[in-house]
């Protein structure tokens, strides 16, 4: 059932035992919302337990609180509503809808969202995740604490390319400027997210090195071949680089998290790139979504570059 943001607020006060979790292959928006509506709830009484189907990266392990997300296992408490945030669809979650049968609240920004929640507020239109859990606190008058303004800059920062994307709105910096006020230091997230290991810059030369044009230089793809090394970490933001290229359309990015799967990255400029993704049981947003797709090497890119090469045509609607 679709709800409003008051509607969603409700619920949130209704609860009294709250499992938060969100999409697997953590980003800052999806990170830094579960942080701060876990603040937020904490801070009015609620009993709270985050959740993550994964790890949580590195390069978040600035955000305030981030050490007590808990992979799925055993519930130490007993939801009243399970609370799914920056998610499109049930499968993102991964086991973390295994081990709780409460009522889900999903709040999302994705364009894909299949409405799979038992209560739904999606805003494609909001930049980020965080975005909305901004509205949502300032509509009932919370004072924001820097734990919880730390968490949602990043979450809208990262998600619209530190104001640099389309997605980018008035509003998203009237939020910006807010959570500044409120005690945050941009600078000192900037080199949070700017501060590398020496091997995630060796892999960025190694990877760069595999890029491949195809469909007149409208389609550039960076390929991370597996490794039992490789981490979350190695691969931020490097799909940029071949969106960046001049004439490029579409930039994909084939990460192998296994011999025969790979986590694809799709970045676009004007194409819409979320109705690739949903080919392949994938979703996201219309300049930037993800999906995952088995087979070989040879056999992933096959599809992936003859449907990119479909959706240029205009034969996908």
């Amino acid at each position: 059932m679709e709800c409003s943001l008051e509607s969603a607020a409700k619920q949130l006060k209704d609860a009294n035992n709250i499992l938060i979790t969100a999409h697997i292959h953590p980003d800052g928006d999806s990170l830094g919302s579960m942080l701060a509506l876990n603040h937020y709830l904490k801070s009015i009484g609620k009993s709270v337990q985050m959740m993550l189907d994964d790890e949580v990266p590195r390069l978040y392990k600035f955000l305030p609180g981030y050490e007590y997300i808990v992979k799925p296992s055993p519930l130490m408490i007993q939801p009243d509503l399970l609370v799914v945030l920056d998610a499109s669809d049930l499968e993102r979650i991964g086991k973390t809808s295994e081990v709780c049968q409460a009522p889900i609240l999903n709040i999302d920004h994705h364009i894909s969202n299949t409405k799979f929640a038992d209560y739904w507020f999606i805003d494609h239109k909001a930049a980020a995740t965080g975005e909305i859990i901004f509205r949502l606190l300032e509509m009932e008058k919370v004072s924001i604490s820097s734990q919880i303004a730390m968490c949602l800059y990043t979450a809208i920062a990262t998600d619209c390319g530190f104001f640099r994307y389309a997605n980018t709105s008035p509003y998203t910096l009237r939020c910006a400027a807010q959570l500044i006020e409120s005690g945050i230091k941009p600078h000192v997230i900037s080199e949070y997210m700017e501060t590398k290991p020496l091997d995630s810059l060796v892999n960025m030369v190694k990877v760069l090195e595999t890029l491949e044009l195809h469909c007149d230089g409208k389609i550039a793809a960076i390929t991370i071949e597996f490794s039992e090394s490789d981490n979350s970490e190695s691969s931020e933001g490097l799909v940029n680089y071949p969106r960046n290229i001049e004439g490029v359309e579409i930039a994909i990015m084939f990460k192998f998290s296994s011999p025969t799967t790979a986590r694809i990255s799709l970045r676009s400029r004007n194409v819409d790139v979320s109705k690739l993704a949903l080919l392949f049981g994938g979703g996201g947003h219309e300049r930037a979504a993800g999906c995952s797709i088995t087979g070989t090497k040879s056999e992933v890119k096959q599809k992936m570059f003859k449907a990119a090469t479909e959706l240029l045509r205009g034969d996908i609607e």
